[in-house]
Parts: C-alpha cells; structure tokens; sequence
C-alpha cells in the first residue's frame, strides 16, 4: 500500500482508536500476526478495553494480567523468551484475540530522512534484490508519515513476512541491515522502518523539551510565527484561484497548440509536515514507543546541515530523550554519517555537510552505546539519494554484530586522535587503524589541506609515516595550525584501514568556528 494511501486511512482509525470506551479489547497494530518480539528481554504489550476490564496475554506457556486504568488503557510485560517460534500470542478481555505465527529474535528501528526511507526497489539491483528476498524469519512493519503535535497511540499498518512480494517497498538500508543480522546470526529478525523523506531532527524529539531549552528558542520563535500565520484554508482558497487561472492559460495554450504553462502545487501543510517541531515524535515514533527493541538504526542530517552546529546538541538529546522514554536504558543507537554529494571543489572551502558529519561524529563520544558508519566513499555527485544501500547497511551491521552480538569483525572508522608539529610538518595519529592505514585508488594520499595562522587552507601533501600515522605538510605553510581531512561537500579523499577497507573519518584539527556556527 502506497504510504499516501496509507496516511488518509490512518486518520479515520486513528480517530477510531483514541475513543475513550472500548467495547471489547484492542491492540496497537505494532501487535500484529507474523510480527517479531524481541528476545531475552521483558516485552511490552498494550492496548485498550473498557476502563477497570481485565486482560491477560498468553505466550509460549506464560500468562500476564493487567487492569485498564480511568481511559481504558492497559499494559503488560511478557518475561524473557528465547529466540524462536512460531508462537501464538492470545489476548483476553472481554473478547479474545489470536495472533498466530509470532517470532521471537532480534527488533531494530529503522528511522531518519529519506536515505532511510529509500526502499529496495530503489537501490541498487533491484530486480536480483526482490528476487531473492526470501527470508521467512524476517519481518517487516511500516510506519506511515503521519506529522502530528498530539501523542498518537496507533497507526496503520501490519507485520508482513519478507518475500519477494513484500520487500519491495521497504526501506532497503533496513532490509539489508536486517539480512545481514539473520544471516549471520540465524535467528529471526524484525525490522520496523518510521522514516519519512527530508525530516529535520527537531521533529523527532519531544516538543516540551525543546521549548525549555534556551539553546532551541530561536527555532521555536521561528515556527511560532509560522504556526501563528499559516492559514489552510486560505492556503487551499488561494490554490483554488491559481488553479483557475492555469485552466484558462492552459486551455487558451492548447488551442493555439503551445506547450501547457506548469500546473501550480498545493502548497504544503507545514504544520502537518515533517519539519514542525515534534510532529514526528507524535506521529511517527509515539505509536511504536516502548515496542521491545534491540536498538536503533539512523539515517538523516541532510535537513539539519544548514544548522550543523545546532546538530551537535540537538542529535544526542534526541537519541537520549527515545532512550530515557523507551525505558530499556541505554539501547544501542547507530547512525550513517553523510555520504559525500554535491560539486567536488578545486580549492578547499568551507562546508555545511563537513560541519554536520563532525557534529554526527561528535555524537560518540557524548553518548555511550553509539557508533557511526562512514560512507564518505559511497555517495553520488549528482544524488542525494545514493543507491548503494547494500554497503550502507553492512557497516551499520559491523556496529550491531561486533559491538551486541559478540562477532569479532572490524566495525570502527579509523579516526582522528591527535597531532604534532615536527619539523614545520603536522603529525597525525589515528585510533582504530587495524593493522594500519592505507591509500586506495590513487597512488597519493589525497583529501588533506593544511593552513597557517592566515586560516587559510591549501591542498598538502600527505604521506602514512606509520601504521597509525601520517604527516602532512605544505611548502608554504611554514607553521601549520591546522590540518583537516575530507572536509567538503564532496571531498575527494581515499584513506581507508588495510584490513577491513573502512575509510577514514573526516575531520579537522582546529575548532575555528565555521559557516554554521551562528545558524539557529
């Protein structure tokens, strides 16, 4: 089902969903037949029924009772099961629900912007992809885009066991995550993708907490005045107007056997988008909130790039607020880091996407349990939508294997550590190198500039003086001040660990405050 299909459906039930009497027993469509629970944890189910009605919740020889509270609201835990299945999972209150064919193995969120959402059928091979997606122990569920400033309990949607007709319109860094785990794993996975094209974080966290944040008022003035003046009605009134008068150019155009002007757009709802604050928290992620997961998998920043600096706190008090609401402590939280895109400049310059991928990785070492996977080798100059998804995905599932599931696998980006000045030279040591660091595709080392105390940088030459170390330096740098790595929209630089191929993290050795430095 096309997500817009699925976001005009959802709101006649979401409506039908929130009546405060239930007459019999319901469930969140997050508890659906062929869903996934996760493994060796307790496991929440909830739902409504009629206020101070008892509802128990069978599974696997275990049972789990609760009474609705004032609103009709209930609430259990299910204690650990151990991977496997197929199970049947009844649920009893006035009336009973059956929900057969119930996994139990390893639940990821898959959220983020539209490289997240990016399904299957976009990326690369798709046809060999479908084709082969037959992996009846994974499971898929899908959010729809839903923007909402209120809590919404429930949306539409179902789990579907991956095949070929179902994958397809799934989010392929999810689905290529999710087999990789299976695969290597061998017990079942499920998958629940929430993402939605061209979000802005702010619209993923917590409206309140924003509002009481000094740091965000200027964002929250902004959209303020924004919800303050847009008028829908007017909006649609004026399209009307616009419409009309395109008819008559139009018509007037294919009687004269011209080309018809272009048609005018509806305007967007913006307060029902994917930028307003905390429409997305409400809508995409309040629904699934609480859901028995192993942790998350993030793809998004390209919104928040003219904002980079806001990022570097605006990022972990997302991340942080899911954990502190989701109650399972301190879940892991991977993350892609930017891909390159856009022109490759012949001179280096100043970079909001270089400014948003230091403030991703920032991230690591504010929040534990976190890591980053560095695709600055992966992009698209012409596409903000690269379609290799595969690769994307295999080093989000170097993070989950290595780091929760105790597979030795290399899964860090080499990264900066520190620097020395010898001889006029700028030293550079690296962490997380493996065996050592190595150029790839040219002969050179590329991707470094260096600049004095002027701050301005100029292309250098870069030699791997060591396993974990290169020098860098420039003729007419005589007392280099700072170097940086891969630090452009599009940068072209070809440093990777010699074992596992990884490319080396951007960066910068200097903290001169950049183009973004004052964007609120």
């Amino acid at each position: 089902m096309k997500r817009s299909l699925v976001h005009l459906l959802s709101l006649a039930v979401l409506g039908a969903f929130t009546v405060p009497v239930q007459a019999e027993v319901k469930l969140s469509a997050i508890f659906t037949p062929h869903m996934v629970l996760q493994r060796d944890m307790e496991c929440p189910v909830w739902g409504k029924a009629d206020p101070g009605e008892k509802v128990t919740v069978t599974i696997a020889g275990q049972t789990a009772s609760a009474e609705t509270d004032a609103s009709g609201k209930w609430h259990v835990k299910l204690s650990p099961l151990k991977a496997g299945g197929p199970h049947t999972l009844v649920i009893k209150g006035k009336n009973e629900i059956t929900l057969d064919d119930v996994l139990v193995g390893e639940v990821w969120l898959c959220s983020g912007q539209s490289n997240m959402q990016w399904s299957v059928a976009q990326a690369n091979d798709p046809d060999l992809e479908i084709a082969t997606a037959k992996y009846p122990k994974i499971r898929l569920v899908t959010v729809p885009n839903v923007g909402s400033q209120e809590s919404l309990d429930n949306f539409v949607g179902q789990w579907d066991v991956c095949s070929p007709e179902t994958v397809g319109q799934f989010s392929a860094v999810g689905y290529f995550f999710g087999r990789q785990l299976h695969t290597t794993l061998d017990v079942p996975v499920g998958l629940i993708d929430n993402a939605w094209g061209g979000s802005a974080c702010e619209a993923w966290v917590k409206r309140d907490l924003l509002a009481k944040d000094e740091k965000y008022s200027e964002l929250m003035k902004r959209w303020t005045t924004i919800e303050t003046n847009f008028d829908p009605v007017k909006a649609d009134e004026q399209h009307k107007v616009a419409m009309a008068k395109w008819q008559t150019e139009a018509d007037a155009a294919k009687k004269a056997g011209k080309p018809l002007p272009r048609q005018p757009q509806h305007p967007a709802n913006v307060l029902k988008g994917n930028a307003r604050p905390g429409n997305l928290y409400g809508g995409c992620l309040k629904p699934v909130l609480g859901y028995g997961i192993r942790g998350a998998i993030w793809y998004q920043g390209e919104s928040n790039a003219s904002r980079a600096y806001q990022y570097r706190d605006l990022f972990p008090l997302m991340i942080q607020s899911w954990r502190d609401e989701w109650a399972q402590g301190d879940f892991p939280f991977y993350w892609v880091q930017l891909a390159d895109f856009l022109a490759e400049k012949t001179e280096p310059v100043d970079s909001n996407w270089a400014e948003l991928r230091e403030a991703q990785t920032m991230t690591m070492s504010r929040l534990k349990n976190t890591g980053e996977a560095v695709i600055i080798d992966l992009g698209e100059s012409n596409d903000i939508h690269p379609r290799n998804k595969q690769d994307v995905a295999k080093r989000l599932a170097r993070w989950a294997l290595a780091k929760d599931y105790g597979v030795q696998i290399a899964h860090q980006s080499p990264t900066y550590k520190s620097s020395e000045i010898k001889d006029g030279k700028m030293v550079l040591t690296f962490d997380h190198v493996g065996t050592g660091l190595k150029n790839h595709d040219f002969h050179d080392v590329r991707g470094f500039s260096i600049a004095g105390d002027d701050k301005k940088f100029v292309w250098a030459t870069a030699q791997i003086t060591a396993p974990n170390q290169i020098t860098v330096s420039h003729a007419s740098v005589k007392e280099p001040k700072s170097v940086r790595y891969g630090w452009a929209d599009n940068p072209v630089c070809n440093v990777r660990a010699k074992d596992s191929l990884l490319p080396l993290t951007p960066f910068r050795t200097d903290d001169w405050p950049g183009m973004t430095v004052e964007a609120k």
